[in-house]
């Protein structure tokens, strides 16, 4: 008992000391008026994966009023800033630009209304409804209060502003592009997101696997088309499709271990154009999520295997076999490195306390800030979740059991003041202890 409570009073010394080494919650408070201001322009200028043009311009802006040497285009609209502070390790810091096609309908007065023309020339609504504009603000006033308090830390602050995380592209292009050979090469590299389904003013993480690989696949199913009325004389790609669709469903349930996360969804099928006419293609996409990459290449050739043993049962020739396609999309699956974890989560305990930081389990969502950490240089990363949801809201969700606005809702709005001012405090307290002089 004597050792325990020695033990107990020796970590509440450290994380006494901890929080008084770090950035003063009253600093970042006066700052909020402004970051405040920026948050509300981000929201209501959103803008779609690599078209970040303003966004990117304002926050390199931003960056440079900091202190921070600012490079523009990196990897199309990246932006990278380095501020040096003396001897130390180098540390990444990640917030994502891009906003979604989707028409906000949260009711605020500051709600997006832009619309744009998308690739296919379709008017789409736009709005930040994944948190990237808490994300830059958060980034942003990290940035300036680390510039304020030089005296705190000593070593090299590389904030980076990535474009198109949600189409999977934007670190792989900044990476790409040099990031770490014409800048440098970071000892730590840390983001945070946005958390739909925990209160303003918490910080969650999970160890380890965190977010899973995710691939998009298209299968082309053909057959020989014909009249309804004479199904014999034709091979109807249309009963081959479902029964594919069927097939691969038994790959997670039967052909990997069940202590292996995995997921197949076929999100869309389109074939055929009238009642009576049996068509010669149907068109299938699908989405593929796993954590390591032995089982993310098993799912892709059993797909094959089944597509293949299908036409060959249906009596199709070789030249009409199924034809399968991956797309230009994949993210790797986000590893949370456990020594980063254990630094980061300790200092953000010792800043905003116990009670408000939450362990929590993985996700098969995908996030391409797990492309910093896939390099050779084997860079350490660590990715936490920041509450969002106002308090009052949560409670009574929870209450009533109903399902909280997710993530890519039109109608997800973060409870702004309480998040942004936590996520600062959380941030700053990390690169602080990381950086000690």
């Amino acid at each position: 008992m004597k050792w325990s409570t020695t033990w107990f009073v020796l970590l509440l010394c450290i994380s006494i000391t901890q929080a008084q080494n770090h950035i003063n919650r009253e600093d970042i408070e006066k700052d909020f008026p402004y970051l405040e201001n920026l948050y509300l322009d981000i929201h209501q200028h959103p803008e779609l994966s690599f078209h970040e043009d303003r966004t990117a311009s304002n926050l390199a802006n931003e960056l440079r009023k900091a202190g921070f040497e600012v490079t523009e285009h990196v990897g199309g609209t990246g932006i990278v800033g380095i501020l040096k502070n003396g001897p130390g390790p180098v540390i990444l810091v990640r917030t994502d630009l891009d906003a979604l096609p989707i028409v906000e309908q949260t009711g605020a007065d500051y709600a997006s209304k832009v619309t744009v023309k998308n690739e296919q020339g379709n008017d789409v609504g736009v709005m930040h409804a994944c948190g990237h504009d808490v994300h830059m603000t958060v980034w942003t006033g990290t940035a300036r209060a680390m510039a304020r308090n030089k005296d705190k830390w000593s070593g090299t602050l590389m904030f980076i502003g990535q474009p198109a995380e949600e189409r999977g592209g934007g670190a792989r292009n900044m990476l790409k592009d040099g990031l770490y050979q014409r800048f440098m090469v970071p000892d730590y590299a840390l983001a945070l997101h946005v958390n739909a389904n925990l209160p303003a003013g918490k910080i969650s993480y999970i160890p380890e696997y965190a977010m899973a690989n995710v691939e998009s696949m298209d299968i082309d199913v053909f057959g020989r088309g014909g009249h309804g009325a004479y199904p014999h004389t034709t091979i109807d790609p249309v009963v081959l499709a479902a029964k594919i669709i069927l097939n691969i469903q038994t790959i997670v349930s039967r052909e990997i271990s069940p202590l292996e996360p995995a997921v197949i969804t076929v999100g869309s099928i389109h074939g055929g154009t009238k009642h009576n006419i049996i068509s010669d293609r149907v068109h299938l996409q699908l989405t593929l999520r796993s954590y390591t990459e032995a089982t993310r290449q098993g799912i892709v050739q059993k797909i094959k295997r089944i597509c293949k043993g299908e036409a060959i049962a249906a009596g199709l020739p070789e030249n009409l076999w199924p034809k399968v396609t991956l797309a230009d999309e994949f993210t790797p699956a986000l590893y949370n490195n456990p020594d980063l974890i254990s630094k980061v989560v300790t200092s953000i305990r010792s800043e905003i306390g116990e009670k408000n930081v939450e362990q929590e389990k993985p996700v098969m969502g995908g996030e391409d800030f797990a492309r910093y950490g896939k390099t050779d240089d084997h860079v350490p990363i660590f990715m936490f979740g920041l509450g969002a949801v106002p308090v009052e809201m949560y409670n009574e969700y929870k209450k009533e059991g109903k399902t909280l606005p997710s993530l890519h809702s039109s109608k997800f709005l973060p409870d702004r003041r309480p998040t942004i001012l936590t996520g600062i405090e959380a941030m700053s307290a990390a690169l602080v202890d990381l950086l000690k002089k």
